[in-house]
């Protein structure tokens, strides 16, 4: 039985094989310059990412003026934003009360009929203020190269404030302005979570496809017909303030 047990053994650790090091220099050297050439390679999108972004990741405060803010969807909580989510739709109506921008498009995933990203998000930017002729909501975000591409195509988005983490809104700068739009991206301040910690380590995944899309520029999942959405709640005229605002407060823009 011991002798039966031992073969067993002997059978069992022949089949694993060693990992063997590179015995010359030579060797070694071409082991470490593969490894190099590698991490080079994994880290050019991230890198490219944070170059295109440049110094145009600015605050609410300092954000410069554009037509239209691009709010990406976040994911939803019981069908209401999750608070990453509200975050971003909390400085995006800070914009538009400070007169930063005229129009908020959201953008975000309704590819299921209980999952419907933008209009939970025009639902919370209307209890917070924003009126609803100045909100567009677009419904095929499913991803950002997706969201940026159709702000660009689809509504006809040339030049806007993009509102993400700002984990993510560097990637969302390198892919809108890839799109055809001219960005500037507000940085949301966000609690160092594990969720804030996903985040980050998934913009290093996500950057290679980031840069595959800014190169090859493919159509959306859905492209569809140009709508007039954006352009409509910019031609429409602010609100005249109301009597019954006190005096001293500052009246919200229509």
């Amino acid at each position: 039985m011991r002798r039966a047990g031992l073969r067993v053994r002997q059978r069992a650790q022949s089949g694993i094989r060693r990992i063997r090091l590179p015995r010359t220099r030579r060797d070694r050297r071409r082991a470490y310059q593969a490894v190099v050439a590698l991490t080079v390679l994994a880290l050019a999108p991230a890198t490219w990412m944070n170059a295109s972004a440049g110094p145009r990741v600015r605050s609410v405060a300092d954000a410069p003026a554009a037509p239209v803010a691009i709010v990406f969807g976040a994911g939803l909580w019981n069908g209401a934003p999750s608070p990453y989510l509200a975050h971003r739709l909390d400085a995006a109506a800070a914009l538009y009360d400070r007169g930063t921008v005229r129009a908020v498009l959201v953008t975000g995933d309704n590819s299921r009929d209980d999952y419907d990203e933008p209009d939970a998000m025009r639902a919370y930017l209307l209890r917070h203020g924003v009126p609803a002729r100045k909100i567009v909501s677009d419904y095929a975000g499913f991803d950002t190269w997706d969201s940026c591409s159709r702000a660009h195509r689809v509504f006809g988005v040339d030049r806007a404030v993009l509102v993400s983490q700002g984990f993510h809104i560097r990637r969302a700068l390198a892919l809108c302005t890839a799109a055809g739009v001219d960005s500037y991206g507000v940085g949301v301040a966000a609690k160092h979570d594990v969720t804030w910690a996903y985040g980050g380590v998934r913009e290093i995944f996500a950057a290679g496809k980031a840069a595959a899309d800014a190169l090859l520029r493919p159509d959306p999942h859905f492209l569809g017909p140009h709508e007039k959405g954006v352009a409509e709640a910019l031609r429409q005229r602010p609100a005249t303030p109301s009597s019954t605002i006190t005096p001293g407060t500052p009246a919200r823009r229509g």
